[in-house]
């Protein structure tokens, strides 16, 4: 299912600049299978889904969600939903950050060190610093 140039500038590359939403579209828009976007659609509906996540895992490391403020694709509220979830699991930490100004494609345009630099610093805060050295 490829998307047109239009369908990624709303989902995707909406908190960039027209220039930048066409180079995105040009480096990153491919055709991908529909399946696992109507899984996830559906995945309450169906007890059995291959896509069902075991929110109360004892072995779950560290989560952070983080989210684009302009994000169309998951807005916010899935964000926030997928968030109160998570945190059912007392055997784990669980965090979200909204990005301001960002959108979807938050990790593939112009802003993402910001992005990569919150993950980085989270992550080095559950890691050993033994580890890091």
């Amino acid at each position: 299912m490829p998307l047109t140039y239009e369908q990624f500038r709303y989902s995707f590359a909406n908190a960039v600049s027209e220039e930048e939403a066409r180079s995105l579209y040009e480096t990153f828009a491919v055709p991908a299978p529909g399946v696992p976007l109507f899984q996830a659609a559906v995945a309450n509906l169906n007890p059995w889904t291959e896509v069902k996540v075991d929110t109360l895992a004892a072995g779950r490391g560290p989560l952070l969600i983080v989210s684009g403020e302009r994000d169309h694709t998951v807005p916010w509220a899935i964000a926030k939903a997928s968030y109160d979830k998570q945190l059912r699991n007392t055997h784990a930490v669980t965090e979200i950050v909204e990005m301001p100004g960002r959108g979807h494609a938050l990790t593939i345009d112009n802003g993402w060190r910001e992005v990569a630099d919150t993950a980085l610093a989270f992550v080095r805060r559950f890691t050993d610093p033994a580890e890091r050295a």
